[in-house]
């Protein structure tokens, strides 16, 4: 894990709004560069709902093909915030298997 990042995480992992506020901000411009740590982080996040909303929205931010699986999965989460998410992120990614997926969640209506 890279310095930026670990600060980054410790930062949104307080409770401190403010600070929470300025580790996403530190990673925002680089989620491209720190997608891997970020896609675990998300993966291993199972309590703090808010955090998961906010690495699934650094996922999409990277807009990166090796996002897409974790993006797609959470099109189907029972929570309404992280489908949104994905579908951010998937319409950032904007690629053809993007497009597909937030079509059939449409059609499905899993999102609007």
């Amino acid at each position: 894990m890279t310095q930026r990042f670990g600060e980054a995480m410790r930062l949104m992992r307080t409770r401190d709004p403010q600070r929470r506020e300025d580790g996403f901000h530190q990673l925002l411009p680089h989620a491209a560069e720190h997608l891997d740590e970020l896609l675990e982080q998300f993966a291993q996040e199972q309590d703090d709902q808010g955090l998961r909303c906010w690495l699934l929205e650094l996922i999409g931010a990277a807009r990166s093909p090796a996002a897409l699986p974790t993006l797609a999965a959470q099109l189907n989460s029972p929570d309404e915030a992280l489908r949104a998410w994905a579908a951010v992120g998937l319409t950032k990614l904007d690629t053809p298997e993007a497009r597909t997926l937030l079509w059939k969640a449409r059609a499905n209506g899993t999102i609007t």
